[in-house]
This record gives structure tokens, sequence and C-alpha cells, in this order.
């Protein structure tokens, strides 16, 4: 890979960081650890339904969308409230290459160290974001996502989340890897393309989310039959999706004064180790999580249970 460091580029290779197995293996352990201790029902129901109807100030998954207005709040605060669901939590792995992606230099330059990657990221989200909600509602029921059927008694809208989270969760892995020298990468002197194409995988957990507020988001934009009103609940549900990991972004730039990226980008090995290990670990627990543990949900292999998860 390479940064941008004062103007110069400065490549990584695989040589130059002598602990890249190790953080690979460390990452792949971490992914699979988080997928065999993650609790859906908690995040899900105990956070996500509590932080829905608060907002809301009813409850989220039983009181009717009441129109243009309602449904486009309702697509913020179910984002919102789905930030730390399995469908959404890899988006911390964008950290590493935000960082990245504000460069050196830019650190002394306050708020524009924040504003530039998230500007970015959200760029590559709402691009795919707005298109799959225009087109979702032209689709309808057609989409296996509204689907209530099953195939071998496993729900049609799950298979949709299977090949979709599983397809991101490998691209997560590729570019962890390739960040720390092990693969070809195709961003390795374009930083911001990099967060402008993980802005576009965090857009895509929206083609995949069984979450039910979003599945319910997602009917009442197919009722309206405007897909314009698909485009946008889409994108304010991205928008929700990441306001709370870019605000703590924001935090931890502003407690430290910018010292936190200055840190990360003024080493490229550093930045390559911190983007690499979250990309695998992240990428690897959507992989696990959804194409081997949900499976065994299902009677399809099997997989560790928590005593918790039941």
């Amino acid at each position: 890979m390479a940064v941008t460091e004062r103007g110069r580029a400065v490549h990584l290779s695989a040589h130059t960081h002598p602990r890249s197995r190790g953080i690979v293996l460390g990452g792949v352990a971490a992914g699979v650890l988080l997928a065999v201790l993650w609790s859906y029902e908690f995040v899900d129901h105990v956070i996500g339904d509590n932080v829905a109807n608060t907002l809301l100030g009813h409850d989220a998954k039983s009181t009717a969308i009441g129109g243009t207005v309602a449904g486009l709040v309702f697509a913020f605060v179910s984002g919102l409230a789905g930030t730390f669901t399995a469908c959404n939590i890899a988006m911390a792995a964008a950290v590493g290459p935000m960082s990245q992606a504000g460069g050196v230099g830019a650190t002394r330059a306050g708020l524009r160290v924040l504003l530039r990657p998230v500007g970015w990221l959200t760029v590559g989200m709402v691009a795919v974001a707005a298109t799959y909600g225009f087109v979702g509602v032209l689709l309808g029921d057609r989409l296996p996502q509204l689907s209530t059927g099953t195939v071998g008694g496993l729900p049609v809208r799950l298979v949709q989340s299977m090949v979709v989270f599983g397809v991101i969760g490998l691209a997560f892995v590729y570019l962890g890897l390739a960040a720390l020298g092990t693969l070809p990468d195709p961003f390795a002197h374009r930083p911001v393309a990099r967060v402008v194409v993980l802005g576009a995988l965090v857009g895509g957990f929206l083609i995949g989310r069984p979450y039910p507020l979003f599945n319910k988001l997602f009917h009442w934009a197919v009722d309206t039959g405007n897909p314009l009103y698909g485009a946008g609940a889409f994108v304010l549900q991205s928008l929700g999706n990441i306001a709370i990991v870019a605000a703590l972004f924001a935090l931890v730039i502003v407690v430290t004064r910018g010292r936190f990226v200055q840190w990360l980008a003024a080493s490229p090995s550093r930045t390559a180790a911190v983007t690499g290990a979250l990309l695998i670990a992240l990428g690897v627990f959507m992989v696990v999580y959804w194409d081997v543990r949900l499976p065994a949900m299902f009677g399809y292999g099997w997989f560790p249970t928590m005593p918790y998860n039941g």
C-alpha cells in the first residue's frame, strides 16, 4: 500500500511490516471470537429497539409509519438504532482508512481532518444506498429481501443476507490483506479511493440487511410506489448507521487535537497495521457470522452457542 506523507508517496510492501503474519492471524482470531460471542438478541432488541422507541416516542415496530416526513424520520432513527447490529458493526473497519485519508499535514487544519475522510466515505455510501433504494422500490416484492418464504427451512430474505454479507466480508478481508502488503493493493497510491470504496461497501449493507426496523422501512418505501422516496429513505438510513462512528471519530480527533491521526499517518507501517487488522477482523466476523453461524441456526452445520444466545 502507499500513504501520502508530506506530499511524498511511501510504498509499503509485505516486508516493511515484519509482524504482518501475526496481524493477519490476530485479525482472523478476533473475527471468529466476535462471531462466537455476538448476541443479536441483545444488540437488535435491547439496544436497537430501545433506542428507536425512545427517539420516536412510540413502539417503532408496531406503530405504522404515518406519511412521508414520518417515514424519513423513521429511516434515520432506525439507522441510528441499528448502528451496532451484526449487519452494520463492520462499519468500524473504516476508522483506519479514514485516518489515513486525512493525511499528516491535514491535522493542522482542525475539523478538515474529520470532514474530508467522512465526506469521501459518505460519497461511496450514498451512491449505493440511493441506487438500491430507487431500484428496490421499483422491484418491490420481487426482491428476496422482502420475501416471507423459505427454502430448505431457511428464510429467503436471509439467503440474500448470507450472500451479500459474505461477499462484503471477503472484500474487507482482501482490502485488509492488501493494506498489509500481502496481496496486491489496488489503492496503493489512492487512499481516498480506498475510503470511497469502503463507503460503497457500507452502503451495500442495506442490500443484505434483515434488521426488522429496516424491513419495515423497506416495505413502507415500496408501498409509497415512489422510487425517490426509497432513495431518500435509504440514504437517511445509511447516514444514521454511520452517525455514531463518525461522532466517535470526531471525538478522538478533538480530544487528541488531531494527534491521533497524525500519529497514525506519520508511520506507514503503523497505518497498515491498524487498517489491516480492523478490515481483516471485521471481514472475518461477517463471513463467519453470516455464512457459518447463521446457517447453523437452521440446522446447516454446527457452530458454538453461548448460553445467553439460547
